[in-house]
């Protein structure tokens, strides 16, 4: 399983603080993101944004990073400041 960790105003968007996704056939963190966006126009709308920042483990890192078993997979919407 992986469990997956939604932030801010994604965690709002989605009505979904969090879940886990059986880990096969899911090899990165874009997959995870084409999984989820199956679910419906309101998931692929929100996941498919090109700002969309995600950590694995607690790190930083793109959409082509390797996912596994027992990995925390977050989802945070862009970051602003001044």
């Amino acid at each position: 399983m992986i469990n997956i960790v939604f932030f801010a105003a994604l965690r709002e968007q989605l009505d979904c603080a969090s879940l886990t996704l059986e880990s096969n056939d899911l090899a990165t963190v874009a997959d995870i993101i084409k999984q989820l966006s199956a679910r419906s126009e309101q998931w692929q709308q929100t996941l498919n944004n090109a700002s969309l920042l995600s950590a694995v483990n607690h790190d930083m890192v793109d959409q082509s990073h390797p996912v596994k078993a027992g990995d925390e997979v977050a989802f945070f919407p862009p970051v602003t400041g001044g």
